[in-house]
């Protein structure tokens, strides 16, 4: 048990809901931080902030991430700076003596071309779909560094990778969301009327999508019971096609479905790319959310927190940066 976590990401989605379940774990104390209480591009500011703080453990969950849009304009950004914040997080843990470390990678990095479902250790034999290829060849470098520093300084870090995260908290700016919260957010602000409502794509590829409480509760669980160098896939295996998820976003809001296009013009990114969870679950015994009762719950904090606080929404301005 760790009885001073510090939080990397701690306002993004995962971050919010890992905060919403700490009352599950009252013999630690947490410390959620974001890119204002600390720039974690910045080495000297990054081992400074974790000096003073002196946590037992850290969750990295920071991370400059978002839709496919968001990939394809800055691609050296999400290398860049999401590389520079993993490393920074090791060297503040190593020489801040941590106790464990816990990194996020993302079914992302895994080769374009491997076969299904994904295996941890397929995430070396080929390159990541184009689509995302700066933060994907960043999470990649992930695994290596694990193996590094536990080598070379005795660290006790882990690998965890969830796949696609929604829920309560989650980013709706439309410059860079995610695909569930940006669908949630344009269906909801178009839901009267007949006007058409465009997705990417054609709807056929299929995505597995965590809800974000469950994401934390795995987390936790590793931090607590995981210590093996092996990267660990730790999402659902449910999976839904895109325009399964569209139409149960559009039934949730009354929404007719006659009025959802695709535009076949824009890429679809990647067609499907299951995970192989069993090593997890053979460990943990863990059990997930179903898609459709997440959706509900965040459509629901949604909708309310809309009406009555729009301004508590990541809705608006330069939100990359989780």
């Amino acid at each position: 048990m760790y009885h001073k976590i510090l939080v990397t990401g701690g306002s993004a989605v995962t971050g919010s809901a890992l905060k919403s379940i700490i009352g599950d774990y009252p013999e630690s104390k947490f410390f959620f931080i974001n890119s204002k209480d600390c720039n974690l591009v910045d080495r000297d500011k990054t081992i400074a902030y974790v000096s003073g703080l002196q946590p037992d453990a850290i969750i990295h969950l920071a991370a400059i991430s978002g839709g496919i849009g968001l990939s394809m304009k800055y691609p050296a950004t999400l290398l860049r700076d999401n590389v520079l914040m993993n490393f920074n997080i090791l060297e503040a843990g190593r020489l801040c003596n941590v106790k464990k470390i816990v990194m996020t990678l993302t079914t992302g990095m895994y080769p374009a071309d491997a076969s299904l479902p994904l295996k941890e250790e397929y995430i070396h034999n080929g390159h990541p779909h184009e689509s995302n290829y700066g933060s994907s060849f960043a999470k990649r470098l992930v695994d290596p560094a694990i193996k590094a520093y536990r080598a070379e300084y005795g660290l006790n870090i882990i690998g965890l990778v969830p796949n696609g995260i929604f829920g309560e908290n989650d980013n709706f700016n439309y410059d860079d969301a995610p695909m569930v919260p940006t669908l949630i957010r344009r269906f909801y602000e178009n839901r009267h009327g007949n006007s058409k409502i465009v997705i990417w794509g054609d709807g056929t590829p299929l995505r597995e999508y965590t809800y974000a409480k469950d994401v934390a509760k795995a987390f936790m669980w590793c931090l607590n019971h995981y210590n093996d160098a092996q990267i660990l896939n730790i999402g659902t295996t449910e999976e839904l096609s895109v325009k399964e998820i569209a139409y149960l976003i559009a039934s949730f809001l009354n929404i007719d479905t006659s009025r959802i296009e695709f535009d076949t013009t824009k890429p679809n990114g990647i067609f499907k790319k299951s995970v192989d969870n069993s090593r997890f679950i053979s460990i943990s015994k863990f059990q997930y959310t179903p898609f459709k009762a997440g959706l509900e719950n965040t459509i629901r904090w949604f909708c309310d927190t809309y009406q009555k606080s729009p301004e508590s929404i990541r809705m608006k301005g330069k939100s990359r940066i989780n």
